[in-house]
């Protein structure tokens, strides 16, 4: 009956006290883009239906075994990521620690110490200015009253802090994947560009023996000699640039993959082999909702949103019933005895009453907070819009291109053919000769360009609409209504989220 008379005085002192140092309102937050109120993203012209890469990440849909290995040995080896997975167990340790709050806390102390007291203190006599054992055993435990949601407020930040780094850690693992892929299109490149340059050399090499022969024969003269023999040497040296492109592609491709710089030696992929996709004719706004980073960003808004009613309860009072027994005796003979009992239950109270104007500073600082959040997602939103339309006008300028290179890699090689018949048969000079082979090798490397390219943009368009990462819960958050954040605390939106 005591401790329910103590607990209700509390309370009637909390609804007299509490009124004194109110936060007061807030200034309207900023509010939240979405990709409607932003930039929407347009239809395309291309494919008809959406191709599987929207679905899963490009690189996936390509069918090239070696490359699904190499994304599967960074994902594992890649110490930047594995890093980031670090922070994220931080993050959730930091769950743990704020669950933990909501709970009943109880600990047990002991302390026996032989102590002798001052003879010119408060203790008086006889155990002033004499040595006797002081000893402790007790056993404490409290509970807060969580009256103002302060600790569900931390603990929904906590979990919002955690969720933001699981997205992120999700966010670096589409990134690396993403970065092996356009690596690996790098060094397959370097190596299709080289294969041209092979074939040119030997192509050289053919015609520097027919100029020789017909040196001898007394058809051609030093001249058209000297031109074979530099062309052949100019075939030489981007030959040997070539390899040089392709070694340090290849260590470039072993670091993303966590290996050692030689450890992909023999690795050589072929641009021919990957199957370029098409670009669907529709690219739907909510495609965004799994992007893993967007995703971060808006788990991001809903912590400073929960700091915010952390800051907001620290106005109010904490009640907290605190209860304890033990034993307590001077001299070690009395301590395990019955008359050494000792005890006590009862409510505690503490109420912030002056404090200068830091409960109002903190409040405005995590208020601001909240509105960083959101303007740092809606930064990051309208990144991603741009970073989708720039994918897209690339792979539709590409698409074109390659429609019209395919045309021109025909005229170039037959006109090539053309003119090493004429110059065979004596009608056309040497000088024609190789101006028509290096068009139809500028040629070759431009339709070898634009597959890689092709197949870049795909990589860098998967990527930006999330690389086949998807959560539905967590979409959901991602792509929120044009209203405002609120400053209140959200524990339904909270409650719908994994």
């Amino acid at each position: 009956m005591k401790i329910f008379c103590l607990t209700s005085s509390c309370v009637t002192a909390v609804a007299l006290t509490a009124c004194a140092g109110l936060p007061g309102p807030l200034p309207p937050p900023h509010a939240l883009l979405t990709a409607d109120n932003a930039v929407p993203l347009a239809s395309t012209t291309a494919a008809a239906s959406a191709p599987d890469w929207l679905q899963a990440d490009a690189w996936a849909s390509w069918g090239d075994p070696a490359l699904n290995a190499l994304v599967a040995t960074a994902l594992e080896r890649q110490p930047a990521l594995r890093q980031v997975q670090a922070r994220l167990a931080q993050a959730q340790a930091a769950v743990d620690v704020a669950d933990a709050a909501h709970g009943s806390q109880a600990n047990v102390s002991v302390d026996l110490s032989d102590q002798r007291f001052t003879e010119n203190g408060l203790v008086p006599p006889p155990l002033a200015g004499r040595i006797y054992w002081n000893n402790s055993a007790q056993v404490g435990a409290s509970w807060e009253w969580d009256l103002f949601g302060r600790q569900r407020a931390a603990l929904a930040a906590a979990v919002g802090q955690q969720r933001a780094a699981s997205a992120e850690a999700q966010a670096a693992a589409v990134l690396l994947a993403a970065n092996v892929a356009a690596a690996y299109v790098t060094l397959a490149r370097g190596i299709a560009l080289r294969d041209i340059t092979l074939t040119a050399l030997d192509q050289r090499r053919q015609v520097g023996e027919l100029v020789g022969q017909r040196v001898t024969a007394g058809l051609d003269t030093v001249v058209e000699q000297r031109q074979a023999d530099t062309a052949l040497a100019q075939a030489q040296l981007e030959a040997e640039a070539a390899a040089e492109q392709i070694d340090r592609a290849r260590h470039a491709l072993a670091e993303l993959t966590g290996q050692q710089p030689d450890a992909l030696a023999a690795l050589a992929p072929r641009l021919a082999a990957v199957n370029e996709l098409p670009l669907p004719s529709t690219l739907p706004a909510d495609l965004l909702g799994r992007r893993a980073d967007l995703v971060a960003q808006r788990w991001r808004v809903e912590a400073a949103t929960q700091d915010v009613a952390v800051a907001r309860a620290a106005f109010y009072p904490n009640l907290n019933l605190v209860g304890f027994a033990g034993l307590s005796s001077l001299g070690l003979d009395t301590f395990l005895r019955a008359g050494s009992l000792t005890y006590g239950l009862g409510p505690a109270l503490r109420l912030p009453l002056f404090d200068g104007g830091r409960l109002r500073a903190n409040l405005n600082a995590r208020a601001a907070e909240v509105d960083a959040a959101v303007e740092g997602y809606n930064t990051a939103l309208l990144r991603a819009l741009r970073e989708v339309a720039d994918e897209v006008s690339s792979l539709q300028a590409i698409e074109r291109q390659q429609r019209a290179q395919a045309q021109a890699l025909d005229a170039a090689e037959s006109a090539f053919d053309l003119a090493r018949q004429r110059y065979q048969a004596g009608l056309g000079n040497f000088l024609t000769v190789l101006t028509a082979q290096a068009t139809v090798l500028a040629q070759r490397r431009v339709t070898a360009e634009l597959k890689a390219r092709h197949l870049l943009a795909e990589t860098a368009l998967s990527r930006a609409l999330g690389g086949g990462w998807r959560d539905a819960a967590a979409a959901a958050i991602a792509t929120p209504s044009a209203e405002p954040t609120s400053h209140a605390v959200p524990h339904a939106v909270l409650k719908e989220l994994p």
